[in-house]
């Protein structure tokens, strides 16, 4: 699914919206989730999962087509935990 897609689908869902409403709220919900995630904070919703922003230390490695050392260098990652609900609703 993409985001037009999503986008088709809250149009389909909210009568009382355009097409341009539409899009304009999947993209201030996006752009808001970006922001908080951007800024290090967790987002949880509710009853669907909740991201969460680690930091990971440098570290050893190797490049795998050189077969060289490396030193992979500290970063953010961004990991997803689903909710009970969630994993409930997949399972069923």
């Amino acid at each position: 699914m993409t985001k037009a897609d999503i986008i088709e689908k809250v149009y389909e869902r909210i009568t009382s919206l355009s097409k341009r409403e539409a899009s304009d709220l999947v993209e201030a919900v996006f752009e808001t989730m970006k922001e908080t995630l951007g800024s290090g904070e967790s987002l949880k919703i509710s009853g669907f999962g909740s991201f969460i922003i680690r930091d990971k230390t440098s570290r050893p490695g190797r490049n795998p087509k050189t077969g060289k050392s490396i030193t992979i260098s500290e970063r953010k990652v961004l990991t997803f935990r689903p909710s009970q609900i969630l994993k409930k609703s997949l399972n069923e």
